[in-house]
Order: structure tokens, then C-alpha cells, then sequence
């Protein structure tokens, strides 16, 4: 509880199929998911709802996923009203509060967003989702959309929100510098399959699978003295994620090649 284990690997991979998973946005056809000692595929649909509460997700585009025609106040009071968190009376002062914790102005609460910034309105997606006070909080891409400057922002934002409410975040991103930005742990998924996975340090200063070395040699260093200019482009083929009808994936195993960080074994 209180960290932050981030998804990383290309567009296609499953990441965000994976959060949406947790949350039964999408129905998982097979495999558990535990959340506090609660199998969440188990759970009748009257269960489910109160489980939600508990786990709050932050989507990629903030306009998308803000209503355009009610007002933000509206908008981060219903996981309020929804789960009957807070009276009629009391509302409007929780929701003051929350924007006051993702340090927006009070000013805003009557507005639409379209007239915000993308980071404001992220930051008011981020107030809607921290609302009921969830355990875990899945971010998928939530802030790839943003300026580098803004993303800076929101990043400290959300680390912060960590450390004062004890939040746990699952960061589903495909921006290397971000996710060791966040990361107390990070998943490296290709194809489908989470294929190592460790602590941060551990990943990022010592990979083992091909595909993670991959992602590291790809990402841009800015001091040219430091950069390996002479090695040639990798031209090999990305395997094909399509398999034919009724196949069955072998079950994935993992060497532990040191305490905590895990390799897929290809074998």
C-alpha cells in the first residue's frame, strides 16, 4: 500500500487492457484478481459496485473523459453522491476541499471544461477519482497528453497525493523517463505478457530481458558524449501477436534473478 507499480511497453501490448481488467471495465476471461482479500471476478454485480469504491481510475484524455455539458463541481461530487459518501449539505464543502487538494481555485467549480487547460482538467479528473477515498488508483497514460512541464506538475501532484492519503497506483505509461520518474516497481509488458518485473533500480539498472534492453537503448541521451552513436538499428521483426483460433498461451514462468526482480523464462 502507499506505492506505485507502473506498466510500461508499446502501444498494443495490453497495458491498459490490464487496469481495465482490475476494474472489470473489461471482463478477464480467465486468471484472479485480489484486491484486500477480495477475488474481484468473484464478486456479484452489488459487490462490484461497493468494490469500485475502493479503486478509481484516471484516463488518458481528461476532455474525453470529463462530461462537456455539467459543471466540474458536479462532476467530482458523483463518486460522492453515487456511493453516499457525504450529505447534500456537506457536498459542496468536500468538493471545495478536493479542489483545494489538486490546487485548483475554487473559482473553477462552476466552470465547463472546455475552459480549462488539459492539466487542469486532469487535475480535476484526479480530484473525481480521489474523491471516495479509494485504496488504489489505476492512471493509465494519464499524463502523455500533457506538456513536459505540465506533466512535471502533475506527476509531483500525484506523488504527493500518495504520501498524504497512502494511495496505491498502478501507472500504465510507455514514456520510460516518466515511469522511472514515479516507479517504486515496474512491469515490462510485451506482446500481451508481463515479461520482467522488479523493483525500479533493479530494472532499470540492470535488465535482463531482451525487449527491456530494447526500451533502454532506445531512450534519447542528452549529453552526446554519453550517446553510442556507431551501434546499427536493430531491423528485427516484432514477433505477431496473432495466433490462430482456439490456441491456448502456455502459462508464463519467471526466473528470479534477484530478490524481487523476475525475468520470463523462454522456455
Amino acid at each position: 500500500m502507499g506505492e506505485t507499480l507502473s506498466l510500461v511497453g508499446e502501444s498494443g501490448c495490453g497495458k491498459s487492457s490490464c487496469g481495465r481488467s482490475i476494474l472489470r471495465l473489461v471482463e478477464p476471461q480467465a486468471g484472479e484478481i485480489w484486491l484486500n482479500g477480495r477475488e474481484i471476478r468473484r464478486l456479484p454485480r452489488v459487490e462490484l459496485r461497493k468494490a469500485r469504491r475502493e479503486m478509481q481510475m484516471v484516463f488518458q484524455d481528461p476532455f474525453a473523459s470529463l462530461n462537456p455539458y455539467r459543471r466540474l463541481r458536479d462532476q467530482v461530487a458523483e463518486p460522492l453522491v453515487n456511493f453516499g459518501l457525504a450529505s447534500k449539505a456537506d457536498i459542496e464543502d468536500r468538493v471545495a476541499q478536493l479542489f483545494d487538494r489538486v490546487e485548483l481555485p475554487r473559482s473553477f467549480l462552476n466552470r465547463y471544461p472546455h475552459e480549462l487547460s488539459g492539466g487542469q482538467r486532469q487535475r480535476v479528473a484526479i480530484a473525481r477519482a480521489i474523491a471516495p477515498n479509494p485504496k488504489l488508483v489505476i492512471a493509465d497514460e494519464a499524463v502523455s497528453a500533457l506538456d513536459v512541464s505540465v506533466q512535471a506538475q502533475v506527476l509531483n501532484l500525484l506523488m504527493e497525493l500518495q504520501l498524504d492519503l497512502g494511495l496505491s497506483f498502478l501507472f500504465i505509461s510507455h514514456d520510460i523517463a516518466v515511469v522511472e520518474r514515479i516507479s517504486h516497481h515496474v512491469g515490462v509488458m510485451y506482446l500481451g505478457r508481463i515479461v520482467e518485473l522488479g523493483p525500479r533500480p533493479a530494472v532499470f539498472e540492470d535488465p535482463r530481458h531482451p525487449y527491456t534492453k530494447a526500451l533502454m537503448s532506445a531512450v534519447p541521451v542528452a549529453d552526446p558524449r554519453r550517446r553510442r552513436i556507431h551501434e546499427t538499428p536493430s531491423a528485427k521483426p516484432i514477433a505477431s501477436p496473432i495466433f490462430p483460433l482456439g490456441h491456448q498461451p502456455q502459462p508464463s514462468r519467471y526466473d528470479e534473478v534477484t530478490p524481487g526482480h523476475f525475468v520470463l523464462n523462454p522456455n
